[in-house]
Parts: structure tokens; C-alpha cells; sequence
């Protein structure tokens, strides 16, 4: 009984230790720098970038589980956001 608690609080923890999460996904605002983002959810999965006419932009991802963020800049600064949950995949 003891270790099965100890097990569910150890998964409690490790869920809360995430930085992809629904909350802090609330936390990224328009006109943040990227490098705040990065602040708040680490360094992105993927990314790419565009530079145009003076003009930069580019998206960012993080992954993990099957939560996924996705985060567009303009010129360094956060013009939109996108929270998505994947489906697992078969088993």
C-alpha cells in the first residue's frame, strides 16, 4: 500500500514538473520576446524561420507526451499561439 502511494505521488510530481503544459501555454502573451517564451517553456522541439524585407518571422513547437505547443513570431516578438493535444497513437 505504502509503495503504490509513493508511486502515484511520484507521477503527480513528474506531471507537475512539466513546462508544455496548459498553464503556461496561458502564460505566453502577444508581444512577448522569444526569448521570454524559451524562458518559460525551454528550448523548442522544432523550429523555423523566414526573413523577408526587413521583415523576420518564424514558428517554434514543443512537444512532449501528446501535448503540443506551437508559437509564431513576427519580428521576435509573439503575434500567435496554438495548444493542441495528439491523438496517441495505436497500440
Amino acid at each position: 500500500m505504502r509503495l503504490t502511494i509513493l508511486a502515484v505521488l511520484a507521477l503527480l510530481l513528474a506531471a507537475c514538473g512539466s513546462k508544455i503544459s496548459a498553464e503556461n501555454f496561458e502564460r505566453i502573451q502577444n508581444g512577448m520576446t522569444q526569448k521570454e517564451v524559451v524562458a518559460l517553456l525551454g528550448e523548442p522541439t522544432e523550429t523555423n524561420s523566414v526573413s523577408i524585407g526587413g521583415l523576420s518571422g518564424g514558428m517554434a513547437t514543443w512537444r512532449e507526451g501528446n501535448t503540443v505547443i506551437s508559437v509564431q513570431f513576427v519580428n521576435d516578438k509573439v503575434q500567435a499561439k496554438q495548444l493542441s493535444r495528439e491523438a496517441p497513437g495505436p497500440k
